[in-house]
C-alpha cells in the first residue's frame, strides 16, 4: 500500500488524482486460511454463551417456531406484532422470567443472522408490559440452608458411597458458597489439601464468563461432623480418584462412575436429604441448590462477617445482591414493626 508521489495537477495513467492512497484490489474468495480463520471465529462466537443459556434459547426458539406455523405467522425476520401476539399467548401458562427468557432468545437468534431486530419497539413492549401488569408473579425465592438444617441434612449420609459423597456435596457447597454449576464441575485437581484445610480452584463461574477463574478457601472444622476437609477425605477414600470430577454418578448397584453429577441432581440430592430428614420449609420460599450458597451468605452476616469479606468468598460482584439474601433472612427480626409498642 502505497502513496504515489506526483507533481500538482498531473494525475496517473488510470485516472487517479495525485496523492491518492491506492489499496490492494479486494479478492472476491478468501483463501483456505482465510476461511479457516472465519470457521475459527464462528465456532468461537457460539461458545461465547454457556451450554445450558444455547440450550434454553434453542428451545425457546423451536417453541416460537412451531406456534408461529400453528398461527399461520412468518417466524423470521419477526415483525414486531407477530412478537407481541406470541408473547401475550404466554400470559396465561408461563412465568414473567420465562416470558422474558424466550423474548431474549428471539432477538439473540436475529442479532446473531444480522436481521433486523428491536426489542422496544410498541408492538412489543405494549403487549409485554400489559400482560406483567396483568399475570405478573413474584419469584419463589431460593431459602437459606440454615446451620441447624444442615447438620439435620448431614445427619441423613451414612458410611455409603453415596452418603459420604453427597456430605462432602452439602458441606463444600455450603461453606464454599458454590453455584451448583461450580459444585460439578469440581474437578479433582482443583482440590488441594493443606494442612489447614482445603483450597478450591473455581476454573469458571457465572460471573466469570472469560475463565479467569479463582480460588476458595475452607479451613478445617471445628465439628468433625460438619468439617468439609473431612467429608472430602472420606469420599476420596471410597472414589479413589486422581483426576476428574470430584462429584460423580453412583448407579443404583452402589457404583461409582466416571461421569460428573448434572447441576439439577444438586437440587434432586437435597430434596433427597430433606426428605429423609423430615425437613419442610416455612412460609413460600423453596429449597434448591442455590440454599447452600444463600445459607452461607445468611450465616456468615449473623456471625458478623464483614461484607467485603463475604463478597470475596462468594465473588460477588453487587453489595445490593450479596444484601438481598441478608435483608430476607432477617425480614421478620429485624424488621422497624419490632421497635414498635403493638
Amino acid at each position: 500500500m502505497t502513496l504515489r508521489d506526483q507533481a500538482p495537477g498531473r494525475s496517473d495513467p488510470d485516472g487517479t488524482a495525485p496523492g491518492t492512497l491506492v489499496l490492494p484490489e479486494r479478492s472476491v474468495e478468501p483463501t483456505a486460511a482465510g476461511q479457516a480463520a472465519l470457521d475459527t471465529a464462528e465456532a468461537l462466537a457460539r461458545k461465547a454463551a454457556a451450554p445450558a443459556t444455547l440450550r434454553a434459547y434453542k428451545a425457546d426458539w423451536t417453541h416460537y417456531a412451531a406456534w408461529c406455523a400453528e398461527h399461520g405467522f412468518v417466524p423470521v425476520p419477526a415483525v414486531p406484532a407477530t412478537v407481541g401476539a406470541y408473547l401475550a399467548s404466554l400470559a396465561g401458562s408461563h412465568a414473567p422470567t420465562t416470558i422474558r427468557r424466550r423474548l431474549a432468545a428471539l432477538g439473540k437468534m436475529h442479532r446473531f443472522n444480522d436481521l433486523p431486530w428491536n426489542t422496544a419497539h410498541r408492538d412489543i413492549q405494549g403487549p409485554l408490559q400489559g400482560l406483567l401488569r396483568t399475570h405478573g408473579r413474584p419469584v419463589q425465592k431460593a431459602a437459606a440452608l440454615t446451620l441447624p438444617m444442615l447438620r439435620r441434612l448431614l445427619a441423613t449420609c451414612d458410611r455409603s458411597a453415596r452418603g459420604r459423597r453427597d456430605r462432602a456435596l452439602l458441606l463444600i457447597g455450603f461453606a464454599g458458597a458454590l453455584r451448583r454449576s461450580e459444585l460439578v464441575a469440581l474437578q479433582v485437581e482443583d482440590v488441594a489439601v493443606t494442612a489447614s484445610g482445603l483450597r478450591l480452584r473455581i476454573a469458571r463461574g457465572k460471573t466469570d464468563p472469560a475463565g479467569q477463574g479463582a480460588e476458595v478457601g475452607l479451613p478445617r472444622g471445628r465439628h468433625a461432623e460438619t468439617c468439609p476437609m473431612r467429608a472430602f477425605d472420606d469420599w476420596q477414600a471410597v472414589a479413589r480418584r486422581k483426576a476428574g470430577p470430584v462429584f460423580r454418578r453412583i448407579s443404583t448397584a452402589d457404583r461409582i462412575g466416571e461421569a460428573a453429577l448434572h447441576p439439577d441432581t444438586v437440587r434432586r440430592i437435597l430434596a433427597y436429604r430433606a426428605a429423609l430428614a423430615g425437613l419442610e420449609l416455612a412460609g413460600f420460599e423453596r429449597l434448591s441448590a442455590h440454599a447452600l450458597r444463600v445459607g452461607f451468605i445468611t450465616e456468615a452476616y449473623a456471625q458478623g462477617v464483614r461484607d467485603e469479606d463475604i463478597m470475596r468468598h462468594t465473588r460477588h460482584r453487587d453489595l445490593r445482591t450479596m444484601r438481598g439474601y441478608v435483608q430476607r433472612a432477617g425480614l421478620v427480626d429485624d424488621s422497624p414493626a419490632g421497635k414498635l409498642d403493638l
